[in-house]
């Protein structure tokens, strides 16, 4: 897995948390901030994979 999917997906992880918290104590709005997030860095993980996978398909097999 390449390390900037990895980053993206503990972000996205965080964030998640972070809006749980956030709509438990009454900050909607807040919560609606870190959901957002959460949606931005898990297409980032999505986009990074696809690369990665990408780029295994288009280099030839070493023999």
């Amino acid at each position: 897995m390449p390390r900037l999917a990895v980053y993206a997906l503990a972000v996205c992880l965080l964030a998640v948390a972070a809006a749980v918290v956030s709509f438990v104590q009454g900050s909607a709005l807040i919560g609606v901030v870190w959901i957002l997030l959460a949606g931005l860095s898990s297409n980032m993980t999505w986009y990074y994979l696809r690369r990665d996978r990408a780029s295994r398909e288009d280099t030839p097999a070493a023999n």
